[in-house]
This record gives C-alpha cells, sequence and structure tokens, in this order.
C-alpha cells in the first residue's frame, strides 16, 4: 500500500490510496476515503456524533456542522463549505454560527423546514427530494424519524431527512436520526452507511443490525452513538457482507 502525506490546514494527514482504505488525520480526525469511478476518492472527515465532512476533487461538503456538541470543533481550520447538509434542527445537528462560519459565497445550503424557519436563509429539501449538485454528485433525500410508539415525539415522521450521495459513483448513506425504518429497503447499491445508535432517540443494536440487512451496505458507521456500545454489531454482521468500521463517532 502506497501512502503519502497532505496537509490539511496544518494537520498531517496521513492517506492510504489503494482500493477501499481507512486513513487517520492526525491529532484530530479519522479520514476515511473511497475510490470513485474515475480513480479519484472521496474522503470523509469523521468529525464527531452526527457530524461529518466529505472532500471530492476540491469540493467541499459539511453535513450536520456543530462547532460546540461534545468535543468541540475549530470550523475555522476547514475550508469553506461548497455544500452544507442539515439533517434535523436538534442543536447536536443545527448550529446557526458554524453555518455561518463555514458559508462563503456561493455556498449551498440544503436544510428542513424547520431549521428554515429559524435560520431564514438556504434551500428546503423534504423526503423524496433529488438535486443535482455538480455533473457528478447527485443528493436524494429520504425518510429519518422514529416508530417507537413512545419516541414518537423526537423526530416525528416527514420533519427530518436522510440523506443519499452519489459521488462519482460512491453512493453514501447518512441516515441522520431515525429507527430502522421500512423505507431503507428501498435504498440500493450503497457502499457506505452511517447509522445513528443511541436510546431512546435512534436505533438499538438490534435495530442497526436490521436496517443493516435491509440494505446491505458495503462498508457501515455505527454514528451518533453516544454511551451505547456499538461493538457487538461488529459481531452480528460479521459474516453478511457487510464491514463493520467503529470510530470515534459518538
Amino acid at each position: 500500500m502506497k501512502n503519502r502525506k497532505v496537509m490539511f490546514k496544518g494537520i498531517i494527514l496521513t492517506m492510504a490510496l489503494v482500493g477501499v482504505t481507512s486513513v487517520c488525520m492526525a491529532q484530530e480526525y479519522d479520514v476515511e476515503s473511497f475510490t470513485t469511478n474515475s480513480g479519484k476518492t472521496v474522503d470523509i472527515t469523521l468529525i464527531k456524533h452526527g457530524t461529518l465532512a466529505l472532500n471530492y476533487d476540491g469540493m467541499e461538503i459539511h453535513v450536520d456542522p456543530v462547532a460546540d456538541y461534545g468535543k468541540k470543533t475549530d470550523y475555522t481550520k476547514f475550508p469553506k463549505a461548497d455544500v452544507i447538509l442539515i439533517t434535523h434542527e436538534h442543536r447536536d445537528h443545527f448550529d446557526s454560527n458554524t453555518i455561518h462560519t463555514l458559508m462563503k459565497e456561493g455556498t449551498v445550503l440544503y436544510l428542513t423546514q424547520r431549521c428554515f424557519d429559524e435560520l431564514k436563509e438556504g434551500e428546503v429539501l423534504k423526503n423524496g427530494d433529488r438535486r443535482k449538485i455538480n455533473d457528478v454528485i447527485m443528493l436524494d433525500v429520504v425518510p429519518a424519524y422514529n416508530t417507537t410508539p413512545d419516541h414518537l415525539q423526537f423526530h416525528p415522521k416527514g420533519v427530518g431527512n436522510g440523506y443519499v450521495l452519489t459521488i462519482d459513483g460512491v453512493r453514501i448513506y447518512i441516515a441522520g436520526d431515525t429507527e430502522d425504518i421500512p423505507e431503507m429497503s428501498h435504498l440500493k447499491n450503497i457502499d457506505v452507511a452511517f447509522l445513528p445508535m443511541n436510546q431512546p432517540y435512534t436505533m438499538t443494536v438490534d435495530q442497526a443490525v436490521h436496517a443493516a440487512e435491509m440494505f446491505s451496505p458495503k462498508v457501515l458507521y455505527p454514528y451518533h452513538f453516544g454511551q451505547t456500545d456499538v461493538n457487538p454489531i461488529q459481531t452480528r454482521l460479521e459474516n453478511s457482507g457487510t464491514e463493520v468500521r467503529i470510530r470515534a463517532m459518538q
């Protein structure tokens, strides 16, 4: 495996270049790299909890950027965003100050109606919407909601978004806050999935296993898991064809 060192705003990053690889941004964040159809890479920075940053060919996409929830994040050290995706209005996902820190002229902000009602800017997307980001990046909006009877108040159906990004052939599912909803069975050819696993707000380990079995992602990252012990999902899916990668995304 051939490695190279990349400087990212003063942070050294060791990046593996062959196939679907896992790399680490020294001292700060894990960065996972996936090879696209054209031989380029999608680099996914695992920032914390439900917060991700993706880079493809110079395009910067941030998902649920939040500076002060849990581990503090200095967003001045990240490149400005070309696209920002917000899944829903809860404060561990929606932070207006961080959004404005990342924005530049031309930044496209996609968010839910409740987030728009507070922020008064951006474009509202709802479940079922689709947007073409550029010639090789497509965004599909999918449902994210609770199904357990006494948890319905946390994430009502039709309010929050999950997102499927297709980036030069690599399909990445970012579930947002959801349980193992039946709509997951409609997901196809998912290369990378991020599934939340914390009760009572999202999924149990059993639910996450069921979710993964519905659409069989090639690589699964438990995220947004708080104090949940996510290690059992690795054993449960060991022979399923899905590789489970556990990172510091509590």
